[in-house]
């Protein structure tokens, strides 16, 4: 940049509103955070409101007239770097897309976002999927309002994609899909036919607090910072971004499955690692955050799956785990730890699934989405709609509602729509990514054996964490790898994990 002081001001005051818009961003997922946390049941109105309050105030600030002048006068000038270039396309897209919507809407459908959450943590354990039918005929209509006020997306699908894995379409996610149902299903079925791994031990009693410090215990070897962070528990595990310098997991445990937690807080982990590793000089910026949710689900499955559930990661503390549970797991090898963590079946729950049919759950909520949003399924069809689903894709039927249509969280925060493909593509983006990490540094399973996970940890922040959004997904993820997403290394992965524990091919 030149001396120019008006330029200089006029580029500080731009700071400054971002600044703002982060921090009104931030005290918006503090709420979030605290209401599935520790927000006793009798706030939850309250919280609606003021929920509905902040997005009012945080729309007005993001749609300024005086925020869009300065957008505009930094847009027309030539001395700013390319990244400060970004930053400023990145805010204008956001600008536009926010001054399409009208400040009622936002506040209403940050409301109604906020009693349909309240509503379903009392709705699922009551296992009433009925109770939710009003309010995710609200959500849908909410949705498919906001598609409508981007008309340029003749598919109200596409808007939502774009707005969480930008430059995807659903034809695009649908090709991906569709490699990934004609190569895994035949694996599946094939591995699911061979040999059981020993689970028994599985069932016993596992401590609570045990099992929530030994989880603590691996986050901190992998580089999850406490110091900017903590871990808590949830209905439903996430990471929030609370500022600059907070990034904020939750778990859930259950006792007679020590998996659940200690691979939920890995999940999680490497979302907050992604958020943790962005250059500091990019927070509170409009690139100061993960790219997309492909890019960011990669690093959590990632982290959960081809370090978590590797047999090196059990070389390196199946003799802790076994320390911090010596009854439970007295008779147990190192080696049934690691096939038992790796079972592959059919099940009803997505985030209890293994890496072979996890997809399916995926496709499955994705394609209900869509019709969803199409008009080819009413709300109050859902939960039939589902149980043919899990028939047709994994030959199962939930007994309940809990495991069935209420199981996951996303379409009860108020909106339906492009929350679901992330994961997959992420699955796809986890296997390239660590390819691309193992070429560039030889040997990495050799340190995972070791709990040493510094070049791993420091190849993934160099390209994939500290860029932030100075690039679009597609352009980052083919810096950091060479090549545009791709499915092979994802497949190649699978099949020769899974192909040695099984036997298959």
């Amino acid at each position: 940049m030149t001396s120019n002081s008006a330029n200089d001001t006029q580029w500080e005051d731009l700071k400054a509103h971002w600044q703002e818009l982060g921090d009104l961003g931030g005290i918006g997922s503090l709420l979030g955070w605290d209401q599935s946390t520790y927000l006793p049941a009798g706030a939850s109105a309250g919280r609606s409101r003021q929920q509905s309050l902040l997005s009012r105030v945080a729309h007005a600030r993001a749609t300024d007239a005086g925020y869009g002048r300065l957008l505009d006068a930094a847009q027309g000038r030539t001395d700013l770097s390319p990244v400060q270039t970004r930053m400023v396309e990145v805010a204008r897209k956001n600008f536009e897309e926010a001054t399409r919507f009208p400040a009622d809407f936002v506040a209403a459908w940050s409301q109604h976002g906020g009693d349909s959450y309240s509503t379903w943590t009392t709705a699922r354990p009551a296992n009433n999927f009925e109770r939710m039918v009003p309010y995710l005929e609200k959500s849908r209509d909410f949705s498919l309002q906001a598609a409508s006020y981007f008309p340029e997306f003749s598919d109200p699908m596409d808007y939502f994609i774009d707005q969480s894995d930008e430059g995807m379409t659903a034809d695009q996610v649908g090709d991906v899909f569709s490699q990934l149902r004609e190569a895994l299903v035949p694996l599946a079925d094939a591995v699911i036919g061979a040999s059981t791994p020993r689970t028994d031990f599985m069932g016993r009693h596992y401590d609570s607090a045990t099992q929530l410090k030994f989880g603590e215990s691996v986050i901190r070897d992998y580089g999850y910072d406490f110091g900017r962070g903590r871990q808590d528990l949830t209905h439903h595990p996430f990471m929030t971004r609370l500022g600059g310098q907070d990034v904020r997991i939750t778990t859930r445990v259950k006792e007679n499955d020590p998996t659940e937690a200690l691979y939920s807080t890995l999940h999680e982990s490497g979302h907050a690692m992604y958020e943790q590793g962005i250059l500091e000089d990019y927070l509170d910026t409009p690139i100061g955050g993960g790219v997309s949710s492909g890019v960011h689900e990669s690093q959590s499955r990632l982290w959960e799956n081809q370090v978590g559930r590797s047999r090196a990661f059990w070389a390196a503390y199946f003799g802790k785990f076994r320390d911090a549970f010596p009854e439970q797991l007295a008779g147990v090898s190192e080696d049934e730890m690691h096939r038992a963590v790796n079972t592959v079946a059919r099940s009803l729950i997505r985030t209890d699934a293994d890496e072979l049919t996890y997809n399916l759950h995926v496709i499955t909520r994705y394609e209900l989405e869509r019709q969803l949003l199409g008009g080819g399924l009413a709300v109050r069809d859902l939960n039939d709609a589902w149980h043919a689903a899990y028939e047709q894709n994994l030959g199962l039927h939930a007994p309940s509602d809990v495991d069935g249509a209420l199981q996951d969280v996303h379409w009860y925060f108020g909106s339906i729509g492009g929350a679901f493909q992330g994961y997959t593509l992420g699955n796809v983006l986890s296997a390239q990514f660590y390819a691309a990490a193992e070429n560039a540094n030889p040997g990495l399973e050799g340190d995972v054996a070791r709990a040493d996970f510094s070049r791993l940890h420091g190849w993934l922040k160099e390209n994939v964490y500290a860029p932030g959004k100075l690039y679009k997904p597609a352009e980052l993820v083919e810096r950091a790898t060479g090549q545009a997403m791709t499915v092979e290394p994802y497949l190649k992965y699978l099949r020769g994990k899974y192909g040695t524990l099984y036997g298959v091919s």
